[in-house]
């Protein structure tokens, strides 16, 4: 463990060097910030990260957000950002602001569980940024152990962290003392997670209420009304209440349903050949052509007590209209992002 003095400009650039190195190796330092003092390692090196979580007393549960030292790196670490998270950052950086966004998917890091996200800052502090420029982003948490008081001197951070940490950088007393702003910017409408030193009013003043989601229009509410012709009561859901309530077929008139079957076969399904009529005495022989429809002049006393005695039961060629159809079921077919180290710098 070391203590480097970055206030005196003859020893500023050999602990600016030193912190460098202990990074590049994989260690452990301690960095001021405009916030509180930070405890940072190298993003891009899993077991560094996993040894600052355990020097915290922490879990990979609360990923550490990580710091930038310019602008142009938002856009490297992060994808599909809102519209106004550049204004924000424009505004706001460097500062007391960490947003969180969703993260670049081809990124090779291990920051912990979470689930996608990466929480960014750009810190107002000249030691910081000059430091973050050399080594690249560092994964930085507040420099105290889980459960105490976030530092604002090196000496509140080295009393609490001790022999975990290489290199202590001491940039003096924190200017601000308190924790940055967190904001949610994966969600819709955005959240704050953390109030800290940036305000929501602040936030408001230069993106607008995006904290509020927006009420519909009224030409949104007239679309919502209307189908896609335009015409009032045709939307997919009053046109999927008919089709329920009405058999195939009804609806467009062509298709005739089960009901619409007629009640006797059509002639060409009629075997051919001869057949006897009641009229025919027995024995005795009375073809019909096939292609010939039956009289439609009354029936004869005879005809008539014939048919009387046939029965008071359904034709045989009377299709069934019984039977159901089973309606098959409906087939129906969310886990926010993880919430990263809440006490960052």
């Amino acid at each position: 463990m070391s203590v480097h003095d970055t206030q005196n400009p003859e020893t500023r650039e050999d602990a600016l060097a030193a912190a460098v190195d202990a990074v590049r190796g994989g260690g452990l330092i301690v960095l001021p910030t405009d916030t509180v003092y930070g405890i940072g390692a190298d993003a891009f090196t899993p077991q560094a990260v996993q040894d600052l979580l355990e020097a915290k007393g922490r879990g990979r549960d609360t990923p550490p957000p990580v710091l930038i030292g310019d602008h142009a790196v938002l856009m490297a670490l992060a994808t599909d950002l809102p519209e106004y998270v550049e204004d924000l950052a424009e505004a706001l950086w460097p500062g007391a602001l960490t947003i969180i966004l969703t993260a670049q998917p081809s990124l090779t890091w291990d920051l912990g569980e979470t689930r996608g996200t990466v929480a960014l800052r750009m810190p107002e502090d000249e030691t910081a940024l000059e430091l973050l420029r050399r080594t690249g982003p560092l994964a930085v948490s507040s420099a105290n152990r889980h459960g105490k008081p976030a530092a604002t001197s090196v000496l509140d951070a080295a009393t609490q962290l001790g022999d975990a940490v290489e290199v202590y950088l001491d940039g003096g007393a924190a200017r601000i003392g308190a924790s940055s702003t967190i904001l949610d910017a994966t969600v819709t409408p955005a959240e704050i997670v953390r109030e800290g030193a940036i305000t929501k009013q602040q936030i408001i003043d230069v993106v607008g209420d995006i904290f509020t989601a927006p009420e519909p229009s009224e030409e949104e509410d007239a679309a919502g009304e209307q189908g896609e012709d335009g015409e009032p009561g045709t939307s997919t859901e009053s046109a999927e209440g008919a089709s329920d309530a009405a058999p195939a077929g009804e609806a467009d008139g062509d298709a005739p349903s089960v009901l619409d079957l007629p009640s006797e076969p059509e002639l060409e399904s009629v075997p051919q050949g001869p057949a006897e009529t009641p009229l025919a005495a027995p024995g005795e022989d009375a073809a019909v052509p096939s292609d010939v429809a039956p009289s439609t002049s009354e029936p004869s006393t005879a005809e008539a007590s014939t048919a009387g005695s046939s029965g008071s039961g359904s034709p045989a060629s009377e299709p069934s209209t019984s039977g159901s159809t089973a309606a098959a079921p409906e087939d129906r077919p969310d886990d926010g992002p993880a919430r990263p180290e809440l006490m960052p710098g």
